[in-house]
Protein backbone atom coordinates (compact mmCIF):
# COMPACT_ATOMS: atom_id res chain seq x y z
CA UNK A 1 0.00 0.00 0.00
CA UNK A 2 1.19 3.73 -0.65
CA UNK A 3 -0.28 5.20 2.41
CA UNK A 4 1.65 7.76 4.31
CA UNK A 5 2.76 5.05 7.14
CA UNK A 6 4.12 2.74 4.91
CA UNK A 7 7.60 2.04 4.40
CA UNK A 8 7.53 1.98 0.39
CA UNK A 9 6.18 5.52 0.54
CA UNK A 10 8.58 7.12 2.77
CA UNK A 11 11.83 5.55 0.96
CA UNK A 12 10.26 6.45 -3.00
CA UNK A 13 9.19 9.99 -1.34
CA UNK A 14 12.66 10.06 0.09
CA UNK A 15 14.16 9.29 -3.44
CA UNK A 16 12.07 11.75 -5.57
CA UNK A 17 12.89 14.72 -3.17
CA UNK A 18 16.68 13.70 -3.42
CA UNK A 19 15.99 14.03 -7.52
CA UNK A 20 14.52 16.98 -6.85
CA UNK A 21 17.07 18.71 -4.58
CA UNK A 22 19.88 17.61 -6.13
CA UNK A 23 19.24 16.83 -10.07
CA UNK A 24 16.47 19.46 -11.01
CA UNK A 25 16.92 22.19 -8.80
CA UNK A 26 20.43 22.96 -9.62
CA UNK A 27 19.41 23.17 -13.43
CA UNK A 28 16.13 24.82 -12.24
CA UNK A 29 18.33 27.97 -11.07
CA UNK A 30 20.51 27.95 -13.99
CA UNK A 31 17.33 28.60 -16.17
CA UNK A 32 15.82 31.02 -13.55
CA UNK A 33 18.93 32.76 -13.39
CA UNK A 34 19.38 33.28 -17.01
CA UNK A 35 15.83 34.40 -17.79
CA UNK A 36 15.67 36.61 -15.13
CA UNK A 37 18.39 38.91 -15.94
CA UNK A 38 18.93 42.37 -16.32
CA UNK A 39 17.78 44.02 -20.04
CA UNK A 40 21.46 44.69 -19.85
CA UNK A 41 22.96 41.59 -19.21
CA UNK A 42 20.38 40.12 -21.26
CA UNK A 43 21.48 42.35 -24.52
CA UNK A 44 25.01 41.01 -23.64
CA UNK A 45 23.84 37.35 -24.13
CA UNK A 46 22.70 37.87 -27.35
CA UNK A 47 25.66 39.80 -28.54
CA UNK A 48 27.89 37.04 -27.08
CA UNK A 49 25.29 34.41 -28.88
CA UNK A 50 25.32 35.85 -32.19
CA UNK A 51 29.03 37.20 -32.67
CA UNK A 52 31.52 35.09 -35.18
CA UNK A 53 33.42 33.44 -32.44
CA UNK A 54 30.14 31.80 -31.34
CA UNK A 55 28.71 30.59 -34.38
CA UNK A 56 32.31 28.72 -34.49
CA UNK A 57 32.23 27.00 -31.48
CA UNK A 58 28.53 25.97 -32.37
CA UNK A 59 30.15 24.87 -35.96
CA UNK A 60 32.60 22.61 -34.38
CA UNK A 61 30.14 21.46 -31.67
CA UNK A 62 27.89 20.37 -34.28
CA UNK A 63 30.48 18.47 -36.15
CA UNK A 64 31.77 16.76 -33.32
CA UNK A 65 28.39 15.52 -32.48
CA UNK A 66 27.42 14.35 -35.95
CA UNK A 67 30.85 12.76 -36.24
CA UNK A 68 30.95 10.87 -33.33
CA UNK A 69 27.31 9.62 -33.80
CA UNK A 70 27.38 8.51 -37.37
CA UNK A 71 30.91 6.90 -36.85
CA UNK A 72 29.41 5.21 -33.57
CA UNK A 73 26.39 4.06 -35.59
CA UNK A 74 28.22 2.16 -38.09
CA UNK A 75 30.33 0.30 -35.69
CA UNK A 76 27.79 -0.29 -33.08
CA UNK A 77 25.08 -1.77 -35.29
CA UNK A 78 27.01 -4.04 -36.73
CA UNK A 79 28.31 -5.77 -33.92
CA UNK A 80 24.68 -5.25 -31.97
CA UNK A 81 23.20 -7.56 -34.72
CA UNK A 82 26.10 -10.27 -34.30
CA UNK A 83 25.96 -10.22 -30.66
CA UNK A 84 21.81 -10.64 -30.99
CA UNK A 85 21.80 -13.27 -34.10
CA UNK A 86 24.85 -15.07 -33.75
CA UNK A 87 26.34 -17.39 -31.64
CA UNK A 88 30.22 -16.07 -31.18
CA UNK A 89 32.13 -17.67 -28.89
CA UNK A 90 32.70 -16.40 -25.55
CA UNK A 91 29.32 -14.01 -25.81
CA UNK A 92 29.25 -13.14 -22.58
CA UNK A 93 33.02 -11.88 -21.92
CA UNK A 94 33.06 -10.99 -25.79
CA UNK A 95 30.21 -8.73 -24.95
CA UNK A 96 31.79 -6.97 -21.71
CA UNK A 97 35.26 -6.48 -23.34
CA UNK A 98 33.02 -4.61 -26.59
CA UNK A 99 31.25 -2.58 -23.82
CA UNK A 100 34.25 -2.00 -21.63
CA UNK A 101 35.52 1.14 -23.21
CA UNK A 102 32.43 3.18 -22.47
CA UNK A 103 33.49 3.07 -19.30
CA UNK A 104 37.04 4.08 -19.46
CA UNK A 105 36.99 8.44 -19.18
CA UNK A 106 37.47 9.58 -22.52
CA UNK A 107 40.43 11.84 -21.57
CA UNK A 108 42.33 8.87 -20.83
CA UNK A 109 41.41 7.17 -23.65
CA UNK A 110 42.56 10.61 -25.69
CA UNK A 111 45.80 10.37 -23.57
CA UNK A 112 46.68 7.26 -24.99
CA UNK A 113 46.12 8.27 -28.82
CA UNK A 114 48.16 11.09 -28.45
CA UNK A 115 51.07 9.30 -27.57
CA UNK A 116 50.37 7.21 -30.21
CA UNK A 117 49.80 9.18 -33.24
CA UNK A 118 51.21 12.49 -34.92
CA UNK A 119 50.53 15.35 -32.38
CA UNK A 120 50.29 17.95 -34.68
CA UNK A 121 47.39 15.79 -36.32
CA UNK A 122 45.69 14.50 -32.99
CA UNK A 123 44.93 18.33 -31.96
CA UNK A 124 42.33 18.52 -34.27
CA UNK A 125 38.28 17.81 -34.61
CA UNK A 126 38.67 14.53 -36.62
CA UNK A 127 40.67 12.98 -34.04
CA UNK A 128 38.49 13.79 -31.27
CA UNK A 129 35.66 12.58 -33.36
CA UNK A 130 37.75 9.21 -33.45
CA UNK A 131 38.83 8.81 -29.71
CA UNK A 132 34.64 9.88 -29.02
CA UNK A 133 33.63 6.89 -31.20
CA UNK A 134 36.33 4.40 -29.49
CA UNK A 135 34.83 5.62 -26.28
CA UNK A 136 30.72 6.06 -27.25
CA UNK A 137 30.22 3.52 -30.06
CA UNK A 138 28.91 0.62 -27.13
CA UNK A 139 25.68 2.57 -26.82
CA UNK A 140 24.97 2.07 -30.42
CA UNK A 141 26.54 -1.75 -29.98
CA UNK A 142 24.16 -2.48 -27.07
CA UNK A 143 21.03 -0.39 -28.04
CA UNK A 144 21.06 -1.97 -31.27
CA UNK A 145 21.31 -5.67 -29.66
CA UNK A 146 18.36 -5.16 -27.00
CA UNK A 147 16.35 -4.44 -30.38
CA UNK A 148 17.44 -6.95 -32.39
CA UNK A 149 16.82 -8.96 -29.53
CA UNK A 150 12.86 -7.74 -29.72
CA UNK A 151 12.45 -8.65 -33.46
CA UNK A 152 10.10 -10.87 -33.34
CA UNK A 153 12.39 -14.41 -35.04
CA UNK A 154 9.67 -15.90 -36.56
CA UNK A 155 9.88 -13.04 -39.14
CA UNK A 156 13.00 -13.47 -40.11
CA UNK A 157 12.68 -16.89 -40.30
CA UNK A 158 10.03 -16.93 -42.88
CA UNK A 159 11.65 -14.21 -45.08
CA UNK A 160 14.79 -16.24 -44.74
CA UNK A 161 13.16 -19.18 -46.48
CA UNK A 162 13.08 -17.42 -49.68
CA UNK A 163 15.60 -14.46 -49.40
CA UNK A 164 19.29 -13.92 -48.67
CA UNK A 165 20.16 -12.76 -45.32
CA UNK A 166 21.41 -10.03 -46.71
CA UNK A 167 18.08 -9.17 -47.68
CA UNK A 168 16.28 -10.17 -44.47
CA UNK A 169 18.39 -7.92 -42.22
CA UNK A 170 17.99 -4.86 -44.06
CA UNK A 171 14.28 -5.66 -44.80
CA UNK A 172 13.15 -7.21 -41.87
CA UNK A 173 15.78 -6.68 -39.06
CA UNK A 174 17.00 -3.64 -38.99
CA UNK A 175 13.42 -1.72 -39.90
CA UNK A 176 12.29 -3.13 -37.22
CA UNK A 177 14.97 -1.73 -34.89
CA UNK A 178 15.21 1.53 -36.76
CA UNK A 179 13.97 3.72 -34.14
CA UNK A 180 16.24 2.46 -30.98
CA UNK A 181 19.48 2.92 -33.46
CA UNK A 182 18.60 6.39 -34.02
CA UNK A 183 17.63 7.05 -30.05
CA UNK A 184 21.20 5.34 -29.41
CA UNK A 185 22.56 7.87 -32.01
CA UNK A 186 20.82 10.86 -30.86
CA UNK A 187 22.27 10.00 -27.24
CA UNK A 188 25.38 9.64 -28.60
CA UNK A 189 25.43 12.99 -29.97
CA UNK A 190 24.69 14.53 -26.87
CA UNK A 191 27.04 13.11 -24.94
CA UNK A 192 29.49 14.03 -27.73
CA UNK A 193 28.41 17.51 -27.60
CA UNK A 194 28.52 17.18 -23.82
CA UNK A 195 32.25 15.85 -23.48
CA UNK A 196 34.69 18.18 -21.91
CA UNK A 197 37.78 15.99 -21.36
CA UNK A 198 38.73 15.26 -25.30
CA UNK A 199 38.04 18.45 -26.30
CA UNK A 200 40.51 19.92 -24.32
CA UNK A 201 42.82 17.40 -24.51
CA UNK A 202 43.12 18.02 -28.03
CA UNK A 203 42.63 21.40 -27.88
CA UNK A 204 39.50 21.77 -29.98
CA UNK A 205 37.32 24.66 -29.19
CA UNK A 206 33.66 23.69 -28.59
CA UNK A 207 31.15 24.87 -26.11
CA UNK A 208 32.01 22.69 -23.08
CA UNK A 209 35.81 23.74 -23.32
CA UNK A 210 34.54 27.64 -23.72
CA UNK A 211 32.05 27.54 -20.58
CA UNK A 212 35.30 26.14 -18.85
CA UNK A 213 37.37 28.74 -19.94
CA UNK A 214 34.55 31.58 -19.09
CA UNK A 215 34.04 30.00 -15.33
CA UNK A 216 37.06 29.01 -14.60
CA UNK A 217 39.79 31.19 -16.18
CA UNK A 218 38.13 34.80 -16.59
CA UNK A 219 35.78 34.49 -13.44
CA UNK A 220 32.54 35.41 -16.02
CA UNK A 221 29.93 33.94 -14.83
CA UNK A 222 27.49 35.49 -16.96
CA UNK A 223 29.38 34.58 -19.74
CA UNK A 224 29.59 31.03 -18.93
CA UNK A 225 26.27 31.00 -17.96
CA UNK A 226 25.14 32.24 -22.08
CA UNK A 227 27.01 29.98 -23.09
CA UNK A 228 25.31 27.01 -21.16
CA UNK A 229 22.13 27.68 -22.16
CA UNK A 230 22.00 26.98 -25.73
CA UNK A 231 23.93 23.48 -24.94
CA UNK A 232 21.48 22.62 -22.42
CA UNK A 233 18.44 23.59 -24.06
CA UNK A 234 19.42 21.16 -26.95
CA UNK A 235 21.11 18.32 -24.62
CA UNK A 236 17.29 18.41 -23.35
CA UNK A 237 15.52 18.61 -26.24
CA UNK A 238 17.22 15.58 -28.75
CA UNK A 239 17.26 13.95 -25.76
CA UNK A 240 13.59 14.03 -24.96
CA UNK A 241 13.01 12.87 -28.61
CA UNK A 242 15.66 10.01 -28.19
CA UNK A 243 13.51 8.79 -25.28
CA UNK A 244 10.49 9.02 -27.66
CA UNK A 245 11.64 7.17 -30.27
CA UNK A 246 11.97 3.98 -27.64
CA UNK A 247 8.51 4.31 -26.05
CA UNK A 248 8.53 2.37 -23.33
CA UNK A 249 11.14 0.14 -24.19
CA UNK A 250 14.10 1.75 -22.41
CA UNK A 251 14.23 0.03 -19.33
CA UNK A 252 13.13 -3.31 -21.21
CA UNK A 253 16.36 -2.23 -23.24
CA UNK A 254 18.54 -2.59 -20.29
CA UNK A 255 16.72 -6.38 -20.10
CA UNK A 256 17.09 -7.23 -23.77
CA UNK A 257 20.95 -8.41 -23.42
CA UNK A 258 20.14 -12.09 -22.55
CA UNK A 259 18.75 -15.03 -25.02
CA UNK A 260 19.61 -17.52 -27.39
CA UNK A 261 20.36 -16.67 -30.92
CA UNK A 262 18.60 -17.15 -34.23
CA UNK A 263 20.96 -18.82 -36.89
CA UNK A 264 20.07 -16.92 -39.65
CA UNK A 265 22.70 -14.75 -40.24
CA UNK A 266 25.46 -17.31 -38.47
CA UNK A 267 27.19 -17.51 -42.32
CA UNK A 268 28.55 -14.17 -40.99
CA UNK A 269 29.97 -15.42 -37.63
CA UNK A 270 33.64 -16.37 -38.77
CA UNK A 271 34.13 -12.75 -40.38
CA UNK A 272 32.32 -10.64 -37.52
CA UNK A 273 34.45 -12.47 -34.54
CA UNK A 274 37.40 -11.29 -36.40
CA UNK A 275 35.77 -7.83 -36.45
CA UNK A 276 35.01 -8.32 -32.89
CA UNK A 277 38.42 -9.44 -31.88
CA UNK A 278 40.07 -6.54 -33.65
CA UNK A 279 37.88 -3.51 -31.74
CA UNK A 280 38.44 -5.38 -28.65
CA UNK A 281 42.25 -5.12 -30.06
CA UNK A 282 42.17 -1.38 -30.83
CA UNK A 283 40.14 -0.23 -28.69
CA UNK A 284 40.63 -1.62 -25.76
CA UNK A 285 44.40 -3.17 -25.67
CA UNK A 286 45.96 -0.94 -27.57
CA UNK A 287 45.15 2.41 -25.53
CA UNK A 288 46.53 0.38 -22.15
CA UNK A 289 49.12 -0.71 -24.38
CA UNK A 290 50.40 2.90 -25.50
CA UNK A 291 49.92 3.98 -21.31
CA UNK A 292 51.96 1.31 -20.18
CA UNK A 293 54.84 1.81 -23.19
CA UNK A 294 55.36 5.17 -21.67
CA UNK A 295 55.21 4.58 -18.08
CA UNK A 296 57.86 2.14 -17.87
CA UNK A 297 60.10 5.21 -18.34
CA UNK A 298 58.92 6.49 -14.85
CA UNK A 299 62.20 7.13 -13.05
CA UNK A 300 60.08 5.88 -9.55
CA UNK A 301 57.24 4.75 -9.24
CA UNK A 302 57.45 5.07 -5.70
CA UNK A 303 57.17 9.38 -5.95
CA UNK A 304 54.87 9.18 -8.19
CA UNK A 305 52.33 7.64 -6.04
CA UNK A 306 54.01 9.65 -3.42
CA UNK A 307 53.09 12.78 -4.91
CA UNK A 308 49.80 11.99 -6.19
CA UNK A 309 48.71 9.38 -3.05
CA UNK A 310 46.06 12.11 -1.12
CA UNK A 311 44.36 12.28 -4.80
CA UNK A 312 44.35 8.44 -5.16
CA UNK A 313 42.91 8.37 -1.81
CA UNK A 314 40.27 11.09 -2.00
CA UNK A 315 39.33 9.39 -5.63
CA UNK A 316 38.42 6.00 -4.05
CA UNK A 317 36.72 7.41 -0.89
CA UNK A 318 34.69 9.57 -2.96
CA UNK A 319 33.74 7.18 -5.71
CA UNK A 320 33.08 4.27 -3.28
CA UNK A 321 31.28 6.59 -1.12
CA UNK A 322 29.37 8.20 -3.86
CA UNK A 323 28.34 5.27 -5.39
CA UNK A 324 26.90 3.36 -2.34
CA UNK A 325 24.58 6.60 -2.06
CA UNK A 326 23.83 7.00 -5.19
CA UNK A 327 22.36 3.24 -5.10
CA UNK A 328 20.73 3.58 -2.53
CA UNK A 329 18.85 7.06 -3.58
CA UNK A 330 18.51 5.35 -7.39
CA UNK A 331 16.98 1.66 -5.81
CA UNK A 332 13.72 4.04 -4.47
CA UNK A 333 13.50 5.48 -7.96
CA UNK A 334 14.11 2.58 -9.74
CA UNK A 335 11.29 0.93 -7.77
CA UNK A 336 8.88 3.35 -8.36
CA UNK A 337 10.15 3.40 -12.15
CA UNK A 338 9.16 -0.43 -12.48
CA UNK A 339 6.14 -0.26 -10.74
CA UNK A 340 4.92 3.01 -12.97
CA UNK A 341 2.26 2.98 -15.46
CA UNK A 342 3.48 3.04 -19.15
CA UNK A 343 2.54 6.78 -19.23
CA UNK A 344 4.36 7.50 -16.45
CA UNK A 345 7.45 5.30 -16.88
CA UNK A 346 7.78 6.90 -20.35
CA UNK A 347 7.99 10.60 -18.29
CA UNK A 348 10.53 9.06 -15.84
CA UNK A 349 12.30 7.59 -18.98
CA UNK A 350 12.12 11.11 -20.31
CA UNK A 351 13.45 12.78 -16.82
CA UNK A 352 16.23 10.63 -16.23
CA UNK A 353 18.12 10.51 -19.52
CA UNK A 354 17.60 14.19 -19.66
CA UNK A 355 18.88 14.48 -16.78
CA UNK A 356 22.10 12.26 -17.50
CA UNK A 357 22.80 13.95 -21.02
CA UNK A 358 23.38 17.38 -18.92
CA UNK A 359 27.43 18.50 -19.70
CA UNK A 360 29.31 17.92 -16.64
CA UNK A 361 30.52 21.37 -17.12
CA UNK A 362 26.87 22.67 -17.03
CA UNK A 363 26.29 20.42 -14.06
CA UNK A 364 29.36 21.95 -12.67
CA UNK A 365 28.31 25.66 -13.40
CA UNK A 366 24.49 25.06 -12.23
CA UNK A 367 25.89 23.70 -8.53
CA UNK A 368 28.40 26.35 -8.10
CA UNK A 369 25.59 28.84 -8.92
CA UNK A 370 23.32 27.43 -6.51
CA UNK A 371 25.91 26.24 -3.09
CA UNK A 372 28.22 29.20 -3.33
CA UNK A 373 26.63 31.37 -0.74
CA UNK A 374 26.54 32.15 3.15
CA UNK A 375 25.00 30.02 5.79
CA UNK A 376 24.48 25.96 4.90
CA UNK A 377 24.94 25.99 1.56
CA UNK A 378 28.52 27.44 1.96
CA UNK A 379 30.24 25.07 4.40
CA UNK A 380 29.08 22.23 2.08
CA UNK A 381 30.32 24.34 -0.77
CA UNK A 382 34.05 24.66 1.01
CA UNK A 383 34.38 21.01 1.13
CA UNK A 384 35.01 17.70 -0.53
CA UNK A 385 31.20 16.89 -0.52
CA UNK A 386 30.90 19.29 -3.53
CA UNK A 387 31.84 15.89 -5.14
CA UNK A 388 29.42 13.81 -4.40
CA UNK A 389 26.50 16.51 -5.15
CA UNK A 390 28.29 16.22 -9.02
CA UNK A 391 28.01 12.79 -8.69
CA UNK A 392 24.29 12.38 -7.23
CA UNK A 393 23.70 14.91 -10.33
CA UNK A 394 24.89 13.33 -13.14
CA UNK A 395 24.93 9.90 -12.10
CA UNK A 396 21.48 8.93 -10.06
CA UNK A 397 19.25 9.06 -13.31
CA UNK A 398 21.27 6.40 -14.79
CA UNK A 399 21.29 4.58 -12.05
CA UNK A 400 17.54 4.33 -11.50
CA UNK A 401 17.22 3.32 -14.99
CA UNK A 402 19.48 0.34 -15.15
CA UNK A 403 17.98 -0.76 -10.95
CA UNK A 404 14.20 -0.18 -12.87
CA UNK A 405 15.79 -2.94 -15.05
CA UNK A 406 16.81 -5.35 -12.37
CA UNK A 407 13.35 -4.84 -10.30
CA UNK A 408 11.08 -5.32 -13.52
CA UNK A 409 12.39 -8.91 -13.50
CA UNK A 410 10.88 -9.80 -10.25
CA UNK A 411 7.91 -10.86 -10.27
CA UNK A 412 5.02 -9.23 -8.91
CA UNK A 413 3.75 -11.76 -7.32
CA UNK A 414 6.51 -12.33 -4.91
CA UNK A 415 5.64 -9.43 -3.39
CA UNK A 416 1.85 -10.28 -3.29
CA UNK A 417 2.86 -13.27 -1.21
CA UNK A 418 4.69 -11.75 1.04
CA UNK A 419 2.16 -9.06 1.81
CA UNK A 420 -0.18 -11.89 2.10
CA UNK A 421 1.60 -13.54 5.03
CA UNK A 422 1.81 -10.19 6.91
CA UNK A 423 5.50 -9.12 6.04
CA UNK A 424 5.66 -5.27 5.37
CA UNK A 425 7.13 -3.72 2.50
CA UNK A 426 10.66 -2.50 3.78
CA UNK A 427 11.27 -6.75 5.39
CA UNK A 428 10.04 -7.59 1.53
CA UNK A 429 12.25 -5.59 -0.27
CA UNK A 430 15.58 -6.84 2.03
CA UNK A 431 14.57 -10.51 2.04
CA UNK A 432 12.63 -11.12 -1.45
CA UNK A 433 13.23 -8.54 -3.64
CA UNK A 434 16.86 -7.54 -3.26
CA UNK A 435 18.28 -10.93 -2.84
CA UNK A 436 16.89 -11.93 -6.00
CA UNK A 437 18.41 -8.65 -7.91
CA UNK A 438 21.98 -8.54 -6.36
CA UNK A 439 23.78 -9.28 -8.98
CA UNK A 440 21.61 -6.23 -11.00
CA UNK A 441 22.54 -4.28 -7.90
CA UNK A 442 26.36 -5.25 -8.15
CA UNK A 443 26.72 -4.52 -11.80
CA UNK A 444 25.36 -0.76 -11.09
CA UNK A 445 27.61 -0.16 -8.10
CA UNK A 446 30.26 -0.78 -10.46
CA UNK A 447 29.15 1.31 -13.45
CA UNK A 448 28.36 4.58 -10.60
CA UNK A 449 32.09 4.11 -8.90
CA UNK A 450 33.51 3.64 -12.47
CA UNK A 451 31.82 6.54 -13.84
CA UNK A 452 31.92 8.91 -10.34
CA UNK A 453 36.14 7.79 -10.28
CA UNK A 454 36.62 9.26 -13.70
CA UNK A 455 34.62 12.26 -13.85
CA UNK A 456 36.10 15.27 -14.95
CA UNK A 457 33.72 17.67 -16.40
CA UNK A 458 32.23 18.93 -13.07
CA UNK A 459 34.75 17.90 -10.89
CA UNK A 460 37.04 20.69 -12.14
CA UNK A 461 34.64 23.17 -11.65
CA UNK A 462 33.21 22.31 -7.96
CA UNK A 463 36.52 20.91 -6.57
CA UNK A 464 37.46 23.19 -3.50
CA UNK A 465 41.09 25.01 -2.72
CA UNK A 466 43.47 22.18 -1.56
CA UNK A 467 41.05 19.78 -2.79
CA UNK A 468 41.97 17.02 -5.71
CA UNK A 469 40.70 13.99 -7.40
CA UNK A 470 43.29 11.93 -9.94
CA UNK A 471 41.35 12.77 -12.88
CA UNK A 472 41.72 16.37 -12.03
CA UNK A 473 45.07 15.50 -10.94
CA UNK A 474 45.75 13.94 -14.43
CA UNK A 475 44.30 16.73 -16.06
CA UNK A 476 46.41 19.07 -14.12
CA UNK A 477 49.89 17.07 -14.47
CA UNK A 478 49.43 17.10 -18.66
CA UNK A 479 50.56 20.55 -19.50
CA UNK A 480 53.13 20.46 -16.34
CA UNK A 481 54.83 16.80 -15.99
CA UNK A 482 56.79 14.64 -18.09
CA UNK A 483 54.36 11.98 -20.20
CA UNK A 484 56.00 8.96 -18.62
CA UNK A 485 54.19 10.32 -14.80
CA UNK A 486 50.94 11.21 -16.66
CA UNK A 487 50.90 7.88 -18.46
CA UNK A 488 51.53 5.76 -14.84
CA UNK A 489 48.80 8.11 -13.46
CA UNK A 490 46.60 7.39 -16.24
CA UNK A 491 47.20 3.56 -16.84
CA UNK A 492 47.03 3.58 -12.44
CA UNK A 493 42.97 4.70 -12.94
CA UNK A 494 42.99 2.13 -15.47
CA UNK A 495 43.12 -0.87 -13.22
CA UNK A 496 40.91 0.86 -10.59
CA UNK A 497 38.34 0.76 -13.29
CA UNK A 498 38.87 -2.54 -14.71
CA UNK A 499 39.60 -3.99 -11.01
CA UNK A 500 35.48 -3.56 -10.20
CA UNK A 501 34.71 -4.58 -13.76
CA UNK A 502 36.85 -7.66 -13.98
CA UNK A 503 34.71 -8.86 -10.04
CA UNK A 504 31.37 -8.25 -11.59
CA UNK A 505 32.05 -9.96 -15.30
CA UNK A 506 33.49 -13.27 -13.02
CA UNK A 507 30.37 -13.18 -10.89
CA UNK A 508 27.67 -12.46 -14.35
CA UNK A 509 29.88 -15.73 -15.21
CA UNK A 510 29.12 -17.98 -11.86
CA UNK A 511 25.78 -17.19 -12.21
CA UNK A 512 25.14 -18.22 -16.05
CA UNK A 513 26.71 -21.79 -15.09
CA UNK A 514 25.47 -22.04 -11.82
Amino acid sequence: MWGWRSGRTIVVGAAVAALALFCIVPLAYLIVVWVIAPAGQASAYGALLLDSRQRGLLLNTALLGVGTAIMSTLVGVPMGVALARMALPFKAGLRILLAAPALLPSYIVGLAWLYLGDASWMDSLPAAVIVLTVVLYPISMLMTEAAVRGVEPRLEEAASLTAAPGRVLWRITLPLALPSILAAALVIFVLAVSDFGVPALLRVRVFTTEIFTAFAALYDSARATALAMPLLLLTLCIAFVSVRLTGHGLVVTWRGLVGGELQTFDRWRPAFAGVAVALVLSTLALPVFVLAREARHVNSWTNVMTGSGEAIRSSLMLASGGATVVCALALGLGYARAKATRAGGVAADVLFVVLFAVPATIVGVALIGLWNRAGVAGAIYATSGMFLLVYLAKLMPLAATALAASLRSVPASHEEAAAVSGAGWVRTMTRIVLPQVRLGLLAVWIIVFTLAFGELGASVLVSPPGESTLPIRIYTLIANAPPSQVAALALLQVAVIFGPLAIGGFALTMRRRS
